[in-house]
């Protein structure tokens, strides 16, 4: 079907048309694309522990997470997939729990987030707080606990000596930033006495007041630098989440947690109210490394394009 507008004619075809009596070329419509989030050079995620997100949205305890969640992109319908822990870091990093026993030790022959990165081609590094030494992948060594780091159960990194390398203790990451060596997928995991845990002292008797200011203290000393930093700044993108919540909610699985993003990619003081998991941010990181495929339930859970320009 096609309708005349003087000398030039309409089509539902893309027309080039080169005036009255001039030739055209038709050529068909570009396919539509599937949008996803901005591929970036560097991707760092970082997990806190077992605190509600009314506990920590809005806390005075807090003045420095507080302040990412108001400056960048705050998830406000976020939640947890599951109790206890371990669960919730498979679901970041497999797109699958695997198990719901912290006291699991078996290797992890599952498709991960090191098995697409090496694909691609990339890089990547666990920096782990109190972790005993690099490349460690025994049991916990308090304050340092394995079922916070996923990447120790990996078969990709236990079977091999140069991914075993990858897993280093924190204070890496500021010779690493020093020497513009920053990885392109970074997973930070502060120890049981700074992600809010546990207590600051190691001992049993402290508020919750105590854990959260300690933590809050934590990332201001040692995430501030990653985010100063000229990499970070160029192309980076930082979510720091919490695990789960407190054990009296179960809400979809793990309870409503905090989730924030932090990037000069991203959209500044933004917030979401779009329902999401862990499956989520699984899906947001290799999307912004542009890593394929997805493995479980990162392939089709919800994307997280709102959150950027």
């Amino acid at each position: 079907m096609k309708h005349s507008l003087g000398c030039f004619v309409l089509l539902l075809t893309v027309v080039i048309v080169g005036g009255c009596g001039g030739s055209g070329t038709s050529q068909p419509a570009p396919s539509p694309t599937t949008p996803s989030v901005p591929q970036v050079g560097h991707v760092v995620l970082l997990l806190e522990e077992n605190h509600s997100y009314s506990t920590v949205i809005g806390n005075p305890a807090m003045p420095f997470f507080n302040s990412l969640a108001t400056k960048g992109g705050l998830a406000t319908n976020y939640f947890a997939n599951s109790h206890p822990s371990i669960g919730n870091y498979f679901m970041l990093t497999t797109g699958q729990m695997i198990t719901q026993d912290d006291s699991f030790t078996a290797t992890v022959d599952a498709d991960n987030i090191v098995r697409e990165i090496l694909a691609s081609g990339k890089t990547w590094k666990c920096y782990a707080e109190s972790l005993p030494s690099v490349g460690y992948t025994g049991g916990d060594v308090f304050p340092y606990l394995e079922h916070h780091n996923p990447f120790s159960y990996f078969s990709d990194v236990r079977n091999s000596s140069v991914q075993l390398n990858n897993l280093v203790p924190f204070t890496q990451l500021t010779t690493d930033l020093a020497n513009n060596q920053l990885p392109n997928f970074s997973f930070i995991v502060p120890n049981a006495e700074h992600s809010a845990h546990d207590c600051p002292d190691g001992g049993s008797s402290c508020t919750d007041t105590d854990r959260l200011t300690a933590a809050d203290v934590w990332l201001q000393t040692n995430i501030q630098p990653l985010l100063s930093s000229t990499t970070f700044q160029q192309d980076g993108v930082l979510v720091i989440v919490y695990d789960e919540s407190n054990d009296s909610d179960a809400q979809n699985g793990g309870g409503h947690v905090a989730m924030v993003i932090v990037s000069s990619k991203a959209k500044s003081a933004f917030q979401s109210t779009t329902l999401y998991q862990h499956q989520s941010t699984s899906r947001l990181v290799f999307e912004a490394l542009g890593l394929s495929p997805r493995p479980g339930a990162a392939a089709n859970a919800a994307d997280m394009l709102e959150f950027f320009p």
